[in-house]
């Protein structure tokens, strides 16, 4: 029974992120650009979340699972009955496959800095 309650938290969590890309999609303004505006006529525009806020977010979220893999993993070693050994190891490997994820996502945008810094003007 575990398992489906991990992948149902699995699924939560890709919905979440499929939410979070959406924002990442042509803005509501740019979908009538061929329509004239008209004099006077004030736009709503939506807010959209900048790149900073964005990766504050992730690295937040990486912060958060190794904060929770660290504290599963003092009540497992403290002898708390609620913990499971499973569930420990569980936390920990998915702070770790995000962690690394960052590192990852880290190093090809310092490559891709790299890259246009090197570019000939």
């Amino acid at each position: 029974m575990s398992n489906r309650v991990d992948i149902s938290n699995l699924l939560t969590e890709m919905r979440t992120l499929k939410a979070q890309t959406n924002a990442f999609q042509k803005p509501e303004a740019l979908n009538d650009i061929n329509r004239p505006v008209k004099l006077g006529e004030v736009q709503s525009t939506t807010k959209v979340p900048g790149f900073a806020d964005v990766m504050s977010e992730a690295v937040n979220k990486v912060n958060g699972l190794q904060k929770q893999a660290g504290t599963m993993a003092e009540s497992f070693q403290r002898g708390d009955a609620n913990v499971d050994i499973t569930d420990v190891m569980i936390a920990s490997q998915k702070a770790s496959v995000s962690f690394e994820a960052a590192v990852q996502v880290r190093n090809k945008l310092v490559e891709a800095y790299r890259d246009i810094m090197n570019m000939p003007i």
